[in-house]
Formats: C-alpha cells, sequence, structure tokens
C-alpha cells in the first residue's frame, strides 16, 4: 500500500473517532440545542489529536446539521434532538470514504442531468462563460498542453448553468479530484484530449440551442470512456 494511500485511511479513521468523540460528549455532558461546545483547541488537547483534524469533524457534522458553528462566538448544539443526533452520528461513521469508481458514477448522474437543466435554463451570461471556457481548452489541446483545469472550469460551468444550487455544489466537490486523478487511475489517455474538443462543441451547440435531451445525449456521449471504466472493470 502506497504511503499516501495509507495516510488518507489513517487520516479518515481519525476523523471519525473524533466525530464519535464529539458525540460521547454531548452525551456525557447532557449538552441540549443550542448549548456550546469547547473549543477547538480544548477538543484537540482533550482527543488529543491537532486542532485541523478537529475542524474537519466539526465540519463534517455542520453539513449533516448536527452543530452549527457561529463565527467569533463558537460552536453550539444544532437544534435536533438526542436520540435523533445519536443515530445520525452512528450514520456517519458507517459511511466509507468514497471510493474513485463511485465518485465518477456519481459525475455521471450528476453531469447527465446538469447538462439538460443547463440546455433549460441557461443565460447569455452562461453562454459566454462556457464558450471561453471551451476556447481555453481547445488552445491548451491545440499547442499540445495538459488542458484538465480548462476541462475541469468546462463542466462546472455548465453545472453553474444549471440554476441548481445544490447540484453545483456536488459538482464543486467532486469533480475536480476526478479530473485530476483520470491519469492516476488510467481513466483515459491523453490522445482523448483532441476528441474531447468536438465532444465539448457539441454540448455547448446543444445548451445554446435549448435542446435538452440532445445536451443529455451528447454528454452521455463524451462520458463513454467513463462509462466503460465504470461498468467494464
Amino acid at each position: 500500500m502506497k504511503l499516501e494511500s495509507l495516510t488518507k485511511i489513517e487520516n479518515f479513521d481519525i476523523q471519525k473517532q473524533v466525530i464519535s468523540k464529539i458525540g460521547d460528549l454531548i452525551n456525557f455532558k447532557n449538552l441540549e440545542p443550542g448549548d456550546k461546545l469547547p473549543s477547538e483547541r480544548m477538543l484537540s488537547e482533550k482527543f488529543e489529536v491537532s486542532r485541523s483534524q478537529v475542524r474537519v469533524a466539526i465540519q463534517k457534522l455542520e453539513f449533516y446539521g448536527l452543530l452549527k458553528s457561529i463565527p467569533q462566538s463558537g460552536t453550539f448544539v444544532a437544534n435536533i434532538g438526542v436520540i435523533a443526533m445519536n443515530g445520525m452520528i452512528e450514520d456517519i461513521l458507517r459511511l466509507e470514504d468514497p471510493s474513485f469508481k463511485s465518485l465518477v458514477e456519481t459525475r455521471i448522474l450528476l453531469e447527465l442531468k446538469t447538462a439538460r437543466l443547463a440546455a433549460l435554463r441557461r443565460t447569455d451570461e452562461d453562454l459566454i462563460k462556457l464558450k471561453h471556457c471551451l476556447k481555453a481548452y481547445k488552445n491548451k489541446v491545440l499547442k499540445g498542453e495538459d488542458a484538465v483545469q480548462e476541462d475541469l472550469l468546462f463542466h462546472l460551468a455548465i453545472a453553474k448553468a444549471s440554476g441548481n444550487s445544490t447540484m453545483n455544489t456536488l459538482m464543486l466537490m467532486i469533480t475536480p479530484e476526478i479530473i485530476t486523478n483520470f491519469e492516476k487511475y488510467h481513466v483515459c489517455d491523453s490522445s482523448l484530449a483532441k476528441s474531447g474538443i468536438e465532444e465539448h462543441q457539441a454540448v455547448f451547440e446543444a445548451i445554446k440551442k435549448q435542446k435538452p435531451q440532445l445536451a443529455k445525449q451528447k454528454m452521455k456521449e463524451h462520458f463513454k470512456v467513463l462509462y466503460q471504466y465504470c461498468y467494464n472493470t
């Protein structure tokens, strides 16, 4: 096992331990909604972990609505019953660190939807942004340069054009890791970048012409390599 993989697993385990200990602390002290938790510094000393690890655990509990941080004030127990909170913490602890393949599958589902919605909801401003990203990607590819970041920006621009803030947020969370790890996981070859120009252009034209089903179909065709990776490995 590579060192970087081991470190990731260890960090994930520590994060789960910290979440569990925060739950135990809330129960032990009978904290109620609105009660304040000890500071990050105090929790890191108590749990014998770094402050950054405490911060990540708190952020995850905030994401699930169990805690609420207020700038300059601290972190507080959210308005949720003890039984429900304990049940949700148990569910969170059972969650596994998502595999690369599961992230790719999630991305496919999201992007088929965002492409369709973008075709229905896009604005003139969205089209300008998409065209700019498309041009930047094309220029990099034709020069034989790495266009990973430009690819990322094009897809994120589509998510933004969908007008769905939740989908946009999810794309921001998962897409960067997927795109920047394509070569690492041998998902696609750099030679596919040139065909990507035509595929991006086709998706753009469908969105521009406000044809949702065509936009979805062109995005699906663009993801043919991802489909092969997910369902043929």
